[in-house]
């Protein structure tokens, strides 16, 4: 069942994705050559603590870090590690989310690690433009399906593919909620939008196959062909004044 905030529940939602954005932004301006992906999880960890929040993705399902940590192939589930080493030439794709007062926030980067390839600036650069077409289609009245296609057509317009298997979801007092928020799709189709609404909008984006595989620690997820993966999200509300994204701090990250 799709659980429609009110007012008051949107401005309690606020606070956590605040929360969840400027976590976002400490790892960003931590996040280093050199440094270990646990490392990053302490620093995500210890900001999100200090807010009076709890990180949303410990212990979830038994996932064992703060923040899902994910490099180059890796799409989405990385899990936080001394042994892993964050490279120059890297994009680090960066998951957080943070409970606050009875409601989840979630959100993601894909991140360069100093001077990157042209094609890896370039699939971050599809990968968040493709979230704000999806974004735009965030409006009463539409469907699903509309938000999934305009993400689909930028995607593929620039020669990517959408991660199919994993989908982007419903969010408040549960960090995954109804409904399924496919990046991919036909317009005019699924569940309608209304005011209310609260969505994890994802787009998951690959340079070869749309095809993954899970690895055998039972969460990190790689592309089938090794290709580079991007990864951008944002909690979105749609209110009666339109659709406000409550985990981007900063407007142009």
């Amino acid at each position: 069942m799709i659980q429609i905030k009110n007012s008051l529940q949107i401005a309690a939602m606020k606070d956590a994705g605040r929360i969840t954005g400027e976590a976002l932004l400490t790892a960003r301006d931590a996040l280093h050559a050199g440094m270990t992906t646990k490392q990053l999880d302490d620093i995500i960890r210890r900001y999100i603590e200090k807010c009076g929040a709890k990180p949303s993705f410990l212990g979830y399902g038994g996932f064992p870090g703060s923040a899902c940590i994910s490099i180059n192939d890796e799409v989405i589930h990385g899990i936080p590690s001394h042994k892993t080493m964050i490279r120059e030439g890297d994009i680090v794709k960066v998951d957080v989310g943070a409970f606050y007062k009875g409601f989840h926030g979630d959100a993601a980067r894909t991140i360069a690690v100093g001077e990157v390839s042209d094609q890896a600036k370039k699939l971050i650069e599809v990968t968040r433009n493709s979230f704000f077409a999806g974004l735009a289609q965030v409006r009463p009245g539409n469907r699903i399906g509309d938000v999934g296609s305009a993400i689909q057509k930028v995607v593929e317009d620039h020669g990517f593919s959408v991660v199919r298997r994993y989908v982007g979801h419903g969010i408040g007092h549960e960090l995954h909620e109804s409904p399924d928020v496919p990046n991919f799709g036909t317009a005019g189709r699924g569940v309608r939008i209304c005011s209310g609404m609260a969505l994890a909008i994802e787009p998951m984006v690959n340079v070869g196959t749309h095809e993954v595989r899970e690895l055998s620690d039972g969460w990190t997820v790689k592309t089938a062909d090794r290709s580079l993966s991007a990864h951008y999200e944002n909690t979105v509300a749609l209110t009666d004044n339109g659709a406000l994204v409550l985990t981007q701090i900063e407007k142009d990250w």
